[in-house]
């Protein structure tokens, strides 16, 4: 006989950690014969997460049992509502199956009870984590990366940092990144994650107490100027420099996203572009062409919106406050208008909205919802992109980032149908990329002795082999110059193909939100009176009036000292001439 492999204590470990494993799935699918449920779940989830066609008699023959014993064992699943039928073609005689939302929820408990006993064995955890404090997906072989050797000068190992970001799928991947269950270097409960409203809310609280709460924050793109006008984040040019980060190895459209009035305040940690997301497979069936204009736009919409059939010509993000202020101005900037004049963010600088652009604007958005679901200005970024995921629209505008759901999440009904286009062109306009993002900056208030921690925090996060991991996992994030023009990483997801090509054709725009100090503010007062005008709480030109009347009293507090320069005759006068412009000239057509 060979030498034993195990002693008995290991032995007895190895089967206490088989029945913990065996005991959760008894539980949760208690429907007889555990091995060939096992079979059929594991081959309709694996089937389901690969975008494969899965049929009664394939899932059947998947079950490693006699033929008719695993189609009566399908049916079952079926009666019970784990498994659903879906129609396959026109026809409607052939079905597909797919695991319902309870199978799913109950599989995802399980594996996170398996993830749990994965890392309490394995993992050096313990039994009172959460498990959701660790993640099990890790870096692919060879590349697991470890932290800058200045963050483990610590008497426990952890660097003990904090973390305020954006709640996005990227955020979360990042979190997760960081509470590695092979490094046992951090947790997910190191991080505070929060929707954009919420998330500058917390920032701007966080600013006001003795000392920071937070060693790392998320600030989005056009809060910059605030955020540094105001003393609410740090330079940190000279930290940079010791962690290695080196401003020529970024994208020279991206890296002064992080800078005010000359200074670096912040690196870039992803860049996601607004894009109009189409169905593919939708538009060859109706043999309609990619739309390039406003007006193509609502041609493709009118031909697709079937609201009887529970879809809708487009989804897009009309909610009050910062959704639809947002669609406002990447919209005018599709028309060649920005309410501040291209680069001027100086202290002369006075915003303005262009009269006849701002009403061609309006003219589109109420357009958009006569195509679009009931109750669209409720719906935000999130509330949105799952009407179009579920597969409920023909079109939606969404940040590249988020589209990487269409790609990767489970439920996803539009997986492999889907084409990305930059923005089409408005009137007197062009076609534009909107760009957005976060740069990660350094809270103002946090000890000195904290900062260059915090910053090599920042350029662990950083990293090309951290971003390479993102890339490979489907998002887009290219903010390195060094990695955007890597093939294996255009090559990766067609997301980050669109994003390189919208880069590589100068489409690139982020001047539709300035990133000037008031810029918070004016989103605030757009918020208000464009979703006004949408809802028809106000004309179009009683709102647009209001609003340029509202932000010039913004200037009288925060810019006493008025200057015209920049300002065309016409934008000077444009809340007196919108009040004597009949809108219905702009209603007919854009």
């Amino acid at each position: 006989m060979g030498k034993a492999c195990t002693n008995a204590l290991e032995t007895l470990r190895i089967l206490e950690f088989l029945e913990h494993l065996r005991a959760p799935w008894a539980a949760l699918f208690p429907y007889g014969d555990p091995e060939l449920v096992w079979r059929i779940v594991n081959h309709l989830i694996r089937s389901n997460l690969k975008s494969e066609v899965v049929t009664i008699s394939a899932l059947a023959q998947a079950g490693y049992a006699p033929y008719t014993t695993a189609q009566r064992k399908v049916e079952e699943l079926i009666a019970t509502g784990l498994i659903e039928r879906v129609p396959r073609g026109k026809t409607g005689k052939s079905f597909a199956l797919q695991p319902s939302s309870v199978l799913y929820e109950s599989f995802e408990t399980y594996m996170r009870q398996v993830k749990g006993l994965l890392a309490q064995t394995f993992g050096n955890r313990q039994k009172t984590e959460e498990a959701d404090n660790y993640y099990f997906g890790g870096m692919p072989s060879g590349e697991v990366m470890g932290p800058p050797p200045r963050l483990l000068q610590q008497p426990s190992r952890r660097p003990d940092l904090r973390f305020l970001m954006g709640e996005d799928n990227y955020f979360i991947a990042l979190q997760n990144m960081w509470a590695d269950l092979r490094t046992s270097f951090g947790a997910r409960r190191d991080f505070d994650l929060a929707g954009l409203p919420q998330l500058y809310r917390l920032a701007t609280a966080n600013a006001s107490r003795p000392v920071s709460e937070y060693d790392v924050i998320a600030v989005n793109f056009p809060w910059v100027g605030e955020f540094a006008s105001r003393g609410l984040i740090r330079p940190i040019s000279s930290e940079l420099a010791i962690a290695g980060i080196k401003p020529d190895d970024f994208h020279n459209r991206f890296w002064p996203s992080g800078q005010w009035r000359g200074q670096q305040f912040g690196v870039p940690i992803y860049c996601t572009i607004e894009t109009l997301a189409i169905r593919r497979d939708l538009f060859h069936d109706a043999g309609l062409t990619q739309p390039r204009t406003f007006d193509q736009v609502i041609t493709a919409g009118r031909a697709l919106h079937a609201p009887a059939h529970g879809r809708y010509g487009i989804v897009w993000n009309a909610a009050r406050g910062m959704p639809i202020a947002s669609s406002f101005l990447f919209l005018l900037g599709c028309c060649g208008a920005f309410i501040v004049s291209r680069g001027d963010d100086g202290p002369d600088a006075r915003p303005h909205l262009p009269l006849e652009a701002s009403l061609r604007v309006l003219n589109y958005m109420h357009r958009l919802t006569e195509i679009s679901p009931p109750g669209v200005a409720e719906l935000d970024w999130e509330s949105s992109l799952d009407i179009f995921l579920n597969g409920h629209a023909a079109m939606t505008y969404c940040w590249s980032m988020r589209a990487t759901r269409f790609e990767y999440d489970t439920r996803s009904r539009v997986r492999r149908q889907v084409d990305y286009l930059p923005h089409p062109a408005g009137p007197e306009g062009a076609s534009t990329a909107p760009v957005g993002g976060f740069v990660l900056a350094v809270p103002a208030n946090l000890p000195e002795s904290r900062v260059q921690r915090a910053v090599d925090a920042i350029a662990w996060m950083h990293s090309p082999d951290m971003v390479r991991s993102h890339v490979k996992s489907g998002f887009p994030v290219l903010p390195r110059f060094s990695l955007a023009s890597d093939p294996e990483m255009q090559q990766s997801s067609s997301i980050v193909h669109f994003v390189e090509r919208v880069a590589q054709r100068n489409l690139l725009d982020s001047w539709q939100r300035p990133p000037i100090p008031e810029y918070p503010a004016i989103e605030r007062i757009l918020g208000e009176e464009i979703h006004d005008a949408l809802t028809g709480r106000k004309t179009d030109v009683a709102a647009l009036s209001a609003a340029q009347s509202a932000i010039d009293a913004l200037y009288k507090v925060s810019r006493p000292a008025r200057s015209s320069r920049g300002r065309k005759k016409d934008d000077a006068e444009a809340p007196a001439a919108v009040a004597r412009n009949d809108q219905t000239a702009f209603r007919v057509g854009a």
